[in-house]
């Protein structure tokens, strides 16, 4: 229902764009100016294009992550403490309404991650150094806050709009493109090396505007999820997660592919971290009542 309410929500606006362009005369505009684009086709292609990487890679997410990061799924507990891991998910699942995810370790630094296309069929995984550096509390804390990325959607939600942004990032640049080649470089029969020229570099820079927008959305579910970790576990747990993270200085970001769905990012460019600063979530567990 989330995909489908989605994609109406975006078919409407594309509906949208396409009648005020009419209404402003933008067609005609370009008519004039011996712009021969059809920004109704050109919408519906930018959309398909925009959407099906970003949609083929959220249902393979879940395959993807195993793959990527050596998940080992807990099918059957071997020891006490892969017997309390399935057991404190089982009942975080439970009180976040959500079915029973799959729950794996892989090797690495501290960290954890959560992913799949559904929420009733999801991937929660944590690494040997979170388990190893962090005692009961934080790690429950930790898999409270995955929990509570998959109870809000976020995976689902991340993905269409990174192809919402994809959508207006293949439009405006072939837009562009054919302005450039039409009006400036006069040229009159199908598309020349200015065309594509230009559209490479106003998809580059227009991609990186889209990716701030992206990265921002993530950064405002990481807090959601601090707290949705801290109703599921408790506050204090959840803080006590996030002090011993910034206090492990081995903790490594994530393979990029799997780096927004993690309990913590890597250290880049605050525009284009898919995390806030600890310190930052930190105040907001403490500053909430």
């Amino acid at each position: 229902m989330r995909i489908l309410l989605f994609l109406a929500t975006n078919v409407a606006v594309m509906v949208i764009i396409s009648v005020v362009f009419r209404m402003l005369g933008f067609e005609s505009l370009l008519a004039q100016n011996g712009v021969d684009l059809d920004l109704q086709a050109l919408l519906v292609y930018s959309a398909i294009i925009g959407f099906s990487g970003s949609l083929i890679s959220l249902f393979m997410s879940k395959f993807m992550a195993k793959r990527s990061m050596g998940v080992q799924l807990i099918e059957q507990p071997h020891n006490e403490e892969e017997r309390w891991l399935l057991d404190t998910v089982a009942r975080q699942a439970e009180k976040g309404g959500i079915g029973m995810p799959e729950v794996g370790i892989f090797e690495g630094p501290p960290n954890a991650f959560a992913t799949g296309w559904n929420r009733n069929d999801a991937l929660v995984a944590v690494s040997t150094g979170l388990l190893q550096g962090m005692n009961r509390d934080e790690v429950e804390a930790v898999m409270a806050h995955e929990i509570s990325h998959v109870a809000n959607g976020d995976m689902v939600t991340l993905t269409l709009i990174q192809g919402v942004v994809n959508t207006f990032v293949v439009f405006l640049s072939r837009v562009v493109g054919h302005i450039v080649d039409r009006v400036v470089l006069k040229n009159e029969r199908g598309h020349g090396i200015g065309f594509f020229i230009t559209s490479m570099i106003a998809q580059v820079v227009l991609g990186v505007l889209a990716s701030m927008i992206v990265m921002w959305f993530s950064r405002w579910r990481e807090y959601r999820a601090d707290a949705g970790g801290a109703a599921l576990s408790s506050r204090q747990k959840m803080i006590s997660a996030l002090q011993r993270l910034q206090q492990t200085h081995s903790t490594e970001p994530l393979p990029d592919e799997m780096a927004a769905f993690g309990i913590t990012g890597g250290r880049m460019a605050a525009l284009f971290s898919s995390h806030p600063p600890l310190e930052d979530r930190i105040a907001a567990l403490q500053r909430s009542s």
